[in-house]
């Protein structure tokens, strides 16, 4: 049988639209799509890499309640609804994640408000993030 971990953020719409920050199941963690609202404060910014630094330190902080970290990521969907925000956000999501390498996903898409400039996903399986790694480049 699996062990089942559901993590909660604090979040008001985990509780209203019944779902978890994160759910873990044995070492594999998946992080639900993350905005950019402080919830401690109840306020965003309205700059998309703000946005971006918010959703990623929510997101490093679930993974952490579980004993992971952003080195065990193995894919991340990122969603910029404007495309002209996309090479700043993915600048430093590209920092975030320098020598992590995830899968990566990045989508344009409408969002649930005009507010929302960033939201990202991610997978991650705990422990990666110390595996040694084999690294190819291949040609297509």
């Amino acid at each position: 049988m699996s062990n089942v971990t559901k993590i909660k953020s604090g979040s008001p719409f985990e509780d209203k639209e019944s779902y978890s920050r994160a759910v873990v199941v044995d070492n594999w963690i998946f992080v639900s799509n993350t905005a950019g609202v402080n919830y401690k404060t109840q306020k965003m910014s309205t700059d998309p890499v703000e946005q971006a630094k918010e959703c990623l330190n929510k997101i490093e902080g679930a993974l952490k309640s579980v004993g992971a970290s952003l080195a065990d990521v193995v894919m991340s969907t990122v969603y910029i609804p404007n495309p002209e925000d996309a090479p700043t956000v993915m600048a430093y999501i590209g920092e975030r994640f320098k020598g992590i390498d995830p899968a990566r996903t990045v989508l344009c898409p409408g969002l649930g408000g005009p507010d929302y400039k960033v939201e990202i996903e991610v997978q991650a399986y705990r422990g990666v993030g110390t595996a040694e790694v084999e690294h190819k480049v291949i040609s297509l």
